[in-house]
């Protein structure tokens, strides 16, 4: 998944550091990202490569407003200020181009694809947030830590990340698949939503299963978890039981398709290995899903 780098170290804790010549310095517009390709390589920009094209009004490396993201391995990344590059006081590196943030579904190095994913949630929360939801003032960095604090009235503010689940659900040997009715995305799915005020992941699972495909369902059990910060989420993986009548009706609003596929018959091999969805059609096509009260408490429940 795109979280699975390996033997990479990724350390989220933030520091108040400069930045050198060698540290990512990552751009966004929109939902694109600054990168370049060698031999076929994601290839994402470094601090010398925008202090080779910083403007005549710009004053060194603060030209850029860096703020510090995160560390792989060895290697820090910062955010470059996309307003700096609006305002032309700082040049395009050469070699870079925006392109679609989905692309990192399929670069390599994944390490580098996962970085430029996760900048990308940290840009927007930025972004999102110049000005306090509560008395306007505009927001300021705490010196030590990630968040954003109000000079103002004191309200902190933390990075947005928004609970969502999947569920895997079955019959037997077959396993429900899903098509979004919008979007970009056109490959089979499985059903998931966000969780509401108030409601557990297990109550969250129930209404989207009712709400999307008219169906109920019961031995609820957890898989797995992924960060996906395509949509600032963190992905919560469930497998459950059809529970009675298994006529699938898809809402036509959310989903546009909602079929039982046969496990011999389920899509193997993704090309796109990124997504936790794709592994959970996977693991259900070898019949290595887990079973009911194979994980989780009373009744598989989490």
């Amino acid at each position: 998944m795109i979280q699975d780098i390996g033997d990479h170290g990724f350390d989220n804790a933030y520091a108040p550091k400069e930045p050198t010549p060698e540290a990512y310095a990552l751009a966004y517009q929109g939902d694109n990202v600054l990168l370049a390709e060698k031999d076929g390589n994601l290839v994402l920009p470094r601090v010398r490569d925008w202090q080779a094209v910083l403007g005549p009004e710009a004053r060194g490396v603060g030209a850029l407003a860096p703020r510090y993201l995160f560390r792989v391995d060895g290697n820090d990344f910062f955010l470059v200020d996309e307003a700096a590059i609006q305002t032309g006081v700082v040049g395009m590196p050469r070699g870079f181009v925006f392109a679609s943030v989905q692309t990192m579904r399929f670069y390599q190095p994944r390490w580098l694809a996962f970085a430029a994913v996760t900048g990308l949630q940290l840009s927007r929360w930025y972004l999102n947030n110049r000005y306090c939801g509560r008395c306007g003032c505009e927001l300021g960095h705490v010196a030590t830590s990630r968040e954003l604090a109000c000079p103002s009235c004191g309200n902190v503010v933390y990075p947005r990340i928004n609970p969502c689940i999947i569920v895997g659900i079955t019959r037997g040997d077959s396993l429900l698949l899903t098509k979004f009715a919008q979007g970009r995305y056109k490959h089979y799915a499985l059903v998931s939503g966000f969780c509401e005020v108030g409601e557990t992941l297990e109550q969250t699972i129930e209404r989207e299963v009712m709400e999307e495909v008219g169906l109920r369902v019961r031995n609820i059990r957890y898989y797995k978890s992924q960060p996906w910060s395509f949509s600032d989420s963190l992905l919560m993986g469930f497998f459950a039981d059809v529970d009675g009548d298994p006529t699938a009706r898809p809402d036509h609003v959310e989903l546009s398709v909602a079929r039982w596929v046969a496990r011999r018959d389920l899509p193997r091999e993704h090309e796109d290995t990124s997504s936790l969805t794709n592994e959970m059609i996977e693991l259900f096509a070898r019949g290595d899903e887990p079973m009911p009260n194979q994980r989780g408490g009373r009744d598989g429940a989490v």
